[in-house]
């Protein structure tokens, strides 16, 4: 079976991506890769010469027919196309079949926003008192109260931090000003205090580890489901699981869907409906409640 170009092909365009890709993407499309030679083998096909539109899309809609999830389908269309790619710079195809063939929609993976009261008891839970508990006590408040993004908050420096609000640079190198809720304010007052007993010298980063250098997202993430875990929340949690529950939450009170787009970063207003999981009753009592032409009560006697 090695001996056949289509393997050879495929070891090929392998061994090429094992030069650039991380050990995961590369066993990832190897995966795929693997996939899509025995569909082809299987129906007679054994060189990559042979593989054309219909061929990606009849793949393509086999793996989808026995359950795979549109996140994988998604990922093996990429890694055909990154064989179909490496197969016109080898000169075995003239153009790329893939390119020709969309990408499967993927349904909005949102997280589901926590409860007022969860997050009250979380946020409210007494801790230990040490510099890292009072700085994941700070993370937690200001995830919430700010409704940031995972690598806006890991960015912020001292500096970016005003009494009432704070500066963030979001999606597309955009700055913003978020204002910062009073019991966020009390949590970061008591971090900054105790910082410099972890902060390197000249670290300008506001959130800091043991080794006294800023924060990376992946630290941030595995201190917040710790402390979620510890504190005895049932389900896993994550920054943009804080993020959803601030939007819901705000929206929820506010029902200012204005407000909320600009206080998250949202460039377009259907990101934040999507983002906020509006449903049709919020927008017809919107809708009641602003239109000046909405049915009230009483016009029902109006009706012929």
């Amino acid at each position: 079976m090695a001996d056949r170009p289509l393997r050879r092909q495929l070891q090929a365009c392998l061994a090429a991506l094992s030069t650039t890709a991380s050990p995961a993407t590369l066993s990832a499309y190897r995966r795929d890769l693997e996939a899509l030679a025995a569909f082809l083998e299987g129906r007679g096909h054994e060189d990559g010469a042979e593989l054309d539109v219909g061929q990606v899309r009849r793949f393509l809609g086999a793996e989808r027919s026995r359950g795979l999830a549109p996140r994988s389908l998604a990922r093996r269309r990429a890694a055909v196309s990154h064989f179909g790619a490496f197969l016109v710079r080898a000169g075995v195809l003239e153009h790329n079949p893939a390119e020709l063939v969309p990408t499967p929609r993927q349904g909005a993976h949102l997280p589901k926003p926590l409860d007022v009261d969860q997050l009250s008891r979380l946020l409210d839970t007494p801790h230990d008192g040490s510099p890292l508990a009072l700085r994941d006590q700070a993370m937690l408040e200001l995830f919430y109260s700010s409704g940031l993004r995972l690598a806006e908050l890991a960015g912020l420096d001292l500096g970016d931090l005003e009494p009432r609000r704070v500066r963030v640079i979001g999606k597309g190198s955009k700055p913003r000003q978020v204002p910062v809720g009073r019991s966020a304010r009390r949590a970061l007052d008591t971090w900054l205090d105790r910082r410099p007993a972890l902060a390197a010298p000249g670290e300008t980063a506001l959130f800091v580890g043991k080794r006294g250098q800023r924060l990376g997202h992946r630290a941030i993430q595995k201190r917040l489901a710790e402390v979620a875990r510890r504190r005895g929340l049932p389900e896993h949690l994550h920054p943009h699981r804080l993020r959803h529950s601030f939007a819901s939450h705000l929206l929820e009170s506010s029902q200012d869907l204005r407000a909320v787009q600009e206080l998250l970063g949202h460039a377009n207003l259907s990101t934040t409906q999507v983002y906020t999981q509006l449903d049709w009753q919020h927008l017809a009592a919107s809708y009641d409640a602003a239109h000046p032409r909405a049915r009230r009560r009483g016009d029902d006697s109006h009706e012929a």
